[in-house]
C-alpha cells in the first residue's frame, strides 16, 4: 500500500501540491487524474525518488520512506515511466534499458551479448522487434515509448508509476501496453497511472484520485462514477462536450499540393490539403506519418517528388522556405523540436516572426509583449507571465505555446504533429475547437494522431499511412473505427 500524507511541493513561484493526502490499495491499477498543472506528474515523481516532498510523508507499506534519489526509489522496487522521454540518445537500446545495472565480468567490463538477449526478450515482451544495438537517437517517439514501458517492466517492480504512458502511442501498442498493466496486476503489482485519457481509467483502473490545482479533491471508485462527474471534478465545471459540433465548412482552393514524396522511409506519398479543410493522417507507429510531415516542412530531404503551393511548385529545402510560403509545423515532440526550453515563453512564441516584429535592428519588445498578452488569453496560457521560462509550465501549457507560435505568424496551412499529446480534457477540448476554428477561417489543417477518436472527429477526411505509404483515403461518412484500423492494420 502507498499512503500520502500531507505531501506539499513548491517550486520557484508556485506550489505544485499542497497538503496532499489519500492511499493507493496495494495491487490495484490506481488513476491519478487532473489538468494540467494539478501536480499529478509531480506527485509519481515523489514516490520515485525524483524529488523529495518538502513537507508530509510518503509510506509504503506502513513504512515511512524518504528517497533522495531515484536510485534510492529503484532499490526499494518502484520504476517509473516518465512521460517526458528521459533517455541516453547516442547509446543503444540495450544500454539504456540496462543503464546503471549491465551484467559485467570481473573487472568491469561489459558481458554485451548477454545485455542484448536479454534486451531482446524485454523488447518482444512489448511487442517491439528493434534490434537491441540500435542507437535510441534513430528509433521514432513512439518506439522510445515502448522502449522505456519495457525497462519499467523488466525492473520487476512492485510499485510502476506509469505517466501518460500512451501519449505517443498508436492503437496497437497502447493495447500491447493494457495487457501488460492487466499481468501486472495479476501478479500482485501497484500501478499508480497517471493519465488524462478517461476510456482507459475506465478499462484498467478500479479506483481514482482527482487533483485540482495541487489538491486533492476526491478519491472515487471507477465503476460507480460517471464520465460528466470525473470531468467536473477535475475542471471545477462541466464539460458538455469534448468535440466541437461539426459545421462542414466550405472547401476552398487547394493550398497545399504533395505528389509522389518519397524518402528511405515512406514512398510515393501524394495528397491535398483545401482551404478550410481538415485532413486527419492516422497509422501505426513507424508508418511514416511524422517522417512525411517533416519532409513537407523541411526538416528533412525528400529523395523524389514535390511540394506546391497554392498550385505552383515550391522549393522547401529547410523551414524557413515553408514559413515564408505560408506553412507551419507543431512536432510530435515539443521538448526536443517545438520549443527552447530555456527562453521565456514571449520567446518562443515570437521565434517564427521576429522579422515582422524587428524594426530597424532590434526586436521591437513592446509588440512581442503585446502578441503574447494576446495568444496568453486566447489560449488561457497559465504561467505567471509571458517573461516565464517555458520550461517551468505544465505540459499542457507548453503545447498550447508552441501552437500559439504558429497562429501569431498566421500560416495558412497548419501541419500538427499530435497537438493534444499530453493534453488534459479540458485544454484538449479548447484546442479542438481552435482547430475546428481554424478551418471556418479558411486555413488548411493536417492533423496527424493517434487518438483515433480524435481524427474521426474532426477530420474533413482521413487519410491512412502503413509501411510508409499511404493505402487509403476515406470521407467523413466512410471513416469508421473498423475501417481505419483495418487500413492501419494494412488488412483492409
Amino acid at each position: 500500500m502507498i499512503r500520502f500524507e500531507g505531501i506539499t511541493k513548491r517550486f520557484p513561484g508556485v506550489t505544485a501540491l499542497a497538503d496532499v493526502s489519500f492511499e493507493v490499495r496495494a495491487g490495484d491499477c490506481h488513476a491519478i487524474m487532473g489538468e494540467n498543472g494539478a501536480g499529478k506528474s509531480t506527485l509519481g515523481k515523489i514516490v520515485a525518488g525524483i524529488y523529495q516532498p518538502d513537507s508530509g510523508r510518503l509510506l509504503i507499506d506502513g513504512r515511512p520512506v524518504r528517497f533522495r534519489a531515484p536510485l534510492d526509489a529503484a532499490s526499494a522496487g518502484i520504476a517509473i515511466v516518465h512521460q517526458e522521454l528521459a533517455f541516453c540518445p547516442n547509446l543503444s537500446v540495450a544500454e539504456n534499458l540496462f543503464l546503471g545495472r549491465m551484467p559485467a565480468r570481473t573487472g568491469g567490463l561489459v558481458r554485451h551479448s548477454e545485455m542484448r538477449a536479454a534486451a531482446r526478450g524485454m523488447l518482444a515482451a512489448v511487442g517491439l522487434t528493434i534490434d537491441p544495438a540500435t542507437p535510441m537517437e534513430q528509433l521514432s517517439t513512439g518506439q522510445e515509448q515502448m522502449v522505456q514501458i519495457a525497462a519499467a517492466i523488466g525492473r520487476r517492480a512492485r510499485i510502476v508509476v506509469m505517466d501518460e504512458p500512451t501519449s505517443s502511442l498508436a492503437h496497437a501498442e497502447a493495447e500491447r501496453l493494457f495487457e501488460q498493466i492487466e499481468r501486472l496486476k495479476r501478479d500482485g503489482v501497484t500501478v499508480l497511472y497517471v493519465s488524462h485519457r478517461l476510456e482507459e481509467i475506465a478499462r484498467l483502473c478500479a479506483r481514482l484520485t482527482v487533483l485540482r490545482d495541487g489538491r486533492f479533491v476526491r478519491t472515487l471508485d471507477v465503476a460507480s462514477t460517471s464520465t460528466d462527474e470525473i470531468v467536473r471534478l477535475m475542471i471545477g465545471r462541466p464539460v458538455s462536450e469534448y468535440f466541437p459540433r461539426h459545421l462542414d465548412h466550405p472547401a476552398g482552393p487547394t493550398l497545399l499540393s504533395v505528389r509522389g514524396l518519397s524518402s528511405p522511409r515512406f514512398k510515393n506519398v501524394s495528397f491535398d490539403i483545401r482551404a478550410g479543410e481538415i485532413v486527419g493522417m492516422a497509422g501505426l507507429v513507424g508508418a511514416g506519418r511524422s517522417e512525411v510531415a517533416r519532409a513537407v516542412f523541411g526538416v528533412d530531404r525528400a529523395s523524389g517528388g514535390m511540394v506546391m503551393v497554392d498550385g505552383r511548385p515550391a522549393r522547401i529545402v529547410c523551414p524557413i522556405d515553408a514559413i515564408e510560403r505560408g506553412i507551419g509545423y507543431l512536432p510530435e515532440d515539443r521538448k526536443r523540436q517545438g520549443l527552447v526550453l530555456s527562453m521565456s515563453c514571449e520567446h518562443n512564441l515570437t521565434l517564427a516572426m521576429l522579422r515582422l516584429l524587428t524594426g530597424r535592428l532590434l526586436v521591437s519588445h513592446r509588440r512581442e509583449r503585446e502578441l503574447s498578452l494576446r495568444f496568453f488569453e486566447q489560449l488561457r496560457v497559465r504561467a505567471p507571465s509571458p517573461s516565464s521560462e517555458v520550461a517551468g509550465l505544465s505540459g499542457g501549457n507548453q503545447q498550447k505555446i508552441a501552437l500559439a507560435k504558429w497562429l501569431a505568424r498566421d500560416c495558412r496551412v497548419l501541419i500538427l504533429d499530435e497537438p493534444t499529446r499530453g493534453v488534459d480534457v479540458g485544454a484538449k477540448a479548447e484546442i479542438h475547437r481552435l482547430i475546428d476554428q481554424l478551418a471556418a477561417e479558411g486555413r488548411g489543417v493536417l492533423l496527424i494522431s493517434s487518438e483515433l477518436s480524435e481524427i474521426l472527429n474532426l477530420s474533413t477526411r482521413v487519410l491512412v499511412m502503413a509501411d510508409g505509404r499511404i493505402v487509403g483515403e476515406l470521407s467523413r461518412a466512410e471513416a469508421t473505427s473498423d475501417r481505419v484500423l483495418r487500413l492501419m492494420a494494412n488488412v483492409a
